[in-house]
C-alpha cells in the first residue's frame, strides 16, 4: 500500500479526537486553545470527508463485483463499475495530494512588499504596475487589498510599497510571487525607442497570529518622531511617527501612515511581527531547502522568478519554463494559469519526493 494512504487512518482518528476536544466545556472557555484546535481540524476535514467517499467507494465497487454473477444484476452492476472504477482513481490522487505536507501559512492573509530594484525610475513605474496586477488579481478573488506604507518617487512609482491582503487562503496562491520580477520595455522616457531592462523585488509574508509566534515587547525598541513629507503644511508638529527596532535581529520599521501615534504604533507592530516571523520562517525553510530542492525555487527575493517581455507581450516564468503569451491579460490581473502552474509544480515535486 501507498505509504500515503496508510497515514490515512491516522488522520480520521485525529480529526475524531479533536471535535471530541472542541465539545469539551473547558476548551470552550479557553478562547486561544479553542481557536488553535478549530484551526487545526479545519486543516484536515476535507481530507477527512474525501477519505470516507474513498472508502464508500471501495465498498460499492466490491458490491457490484459481488453481483456479476447475478444474470439478472450483472448489466446494472456493470454500469455501477464504469463510473465508480474512474471515481475511485481519482479519489486516489486527490487524497495523494491532501495527504502531503501542509503549509501551516496556506490558510492565512499575508504582506506583501513590493520595491523598485535596478532601473531608477522605471523600476518604480514597474512596482507600481505589479501592485496594479496584484490587486486586480485580489479583486478576482473577492479578496481585500489595503495599502500599509508606501515611499513614492517623483514619476508616480514606488520606491517601495507594503500592502495586506485579506481573504481565503491568500498565502496559498501567492506565496509563489516572493523574487526578483524582471519587465523588458521600452520607458516612457525613451526618445529612441531602445528596450530596456529593469527589475522589482517581491515579498510575500504571512501575518503572523498569537497563536503562531510572540513578539516579545522587551525585544522591541521604539522611537517617536515627527512625520516628514513635501514641507509647509505636510510635515507634522506633533511626534506621531513610529520607528519600532526588533533588536534580536535588527529587522526596523518606520511607519507615519496615520495621524496618531497609537494607530502608528499598531501598524508598525503589525508588519514588524510578519517580518520578523518571515525572517524564522526563511530559516527553517533554507534549512529545509537543503533537504529538498523546490521546483518553485527559495522564494528569496534576489532569485529571479519572472520575466515580463512586453514588445512579444509574453511572460515567462523561469523556475517551471512556463512561458505565456498573455502578458496584457496577467497584468490586467489574470494571474490564475500562473499560479496553478506553480502549485501544480510544486505538489508534483513533493509527490515525487515522497514516493521514492
Amino acid at each position: 500500500m501507498n505509504p500515503i494512504f496508510q497515514q490515512l487512518q491516522t488522520v480520521v482518528d485525529r480529526y475524531d479526537e479533536l471535535n471530541e476536544q472542541l465539545a469539551d466545556p473547558e476548551v470552550m472557555n479557553d478562547g486561544q486553545h479553542y481557536m488553535a484546535l478549530s484551526k487545526e481540524a479545519g486543516s484536515i476535514r476535507e481530507t477527512v470527508e474525501v477519505y470516507h467517499r474513498y472508502q464508500q467507494v471501495i465498498q460499492d465497487i466490491q458490491d457490484a463485483q459481488d453481483l456479476l454473477d447475478d444474470p439478472e444484476m450483472a448489466p446494472l452492476a456493470k454500469e455501477d463499475l464504469n463510473s465508480l472504477k474512474p471515481e475511485q482513481e481519482e479519489l486516489e490522487d486527490k487524497l495523494k495530494v491532501l495527504m502531503l505536507p501542509k503549509d501551516p501559512n496556506d490558510d492565512k492573509n499575508i504582506i506583501m512588499e513590493i520595491r523598485g530594484a535596478a532601473g531608477g525610475d522605471e523600476s518604480s513605474l514597474f512596482a507600481a504596475d505589479l501592485l496594479d496586477m496584484y490587486r486586480r488579481y485580489a479583486e478576482r478573488q473577492n479578496w481585500s487589498l489595503s495599502i500599509i506604507d508606501e515611499s513614492t518617487t517623483e514619476v508616480g512609482g514606488y520606491k517601495e510599497v507594503a500592502v495586506m491582503i485579506t481573504g481565503d487562503s491568500v498565502y496559498s496562491k501567492l506565496k509563489f510571487e516572493s523574487g526578483a520580477h524582471r519587465v523588458q520595455r521600452v520607458p516612457a522616457t525613451e526618445t529612441q525607442g531602445r528596450v530596456h531592462t529593469s527589475t522589482a523585488t517581491v515579498g510575500v509574508m504571512p501575518e503572523f497570529e498569537d497563536i503562531d509566534f510572540e513578539l516579545n515587547e522587551s525585544d522591541l525598541e521604539e522611537e517617536f518622531f515627527r512625520s516628514g513629507g513635501a514641507g509647509g503644511q505636510n510635515v507634522n508638529k506633533v511626534s506621531t511617527a513610529v520607528r519600532l527596532i526588533h533588536k534580536p535581529t535588527g529587522i526596523m520599521v518606520k511607519m507615519q501612515e496615520e495621524r496618531t501615534q497609537i494607530k502608528n504604533r499598531d501598524k508598525a507592530r503589525k508588519l514588524l511581527a510578519s517580518r520578523v516571523y518571515d525572517f524564522y520562517a526563511q530559516q527553517n525553510e533554507a534549512e529545509y531547502a537543503e533537504k529538498r530542492k523546490s521546483a518553485v525555487g527559495t522564494g528569496d527575493r534576489s532569485e529571479r522568478i519572472r520575466t515580463y517581455n512586453y514588445p512579444q507581450n509574453r511572460v515567462t516564468d523561469h523556475r517551471i519554463g512556463l512561458t505565456l503569451n498573455k502578458l496584457d491579460r496577467i497584468m490586467n490581473g489574470d494571474l490564475g494559469e500562473v499560479i496553478d502552474a506553480l502549485v501544480i509544480a510544486d505538489q508534483t515535486a513533493k509527490l515525487a519526493e515522497l514516493n521514492k
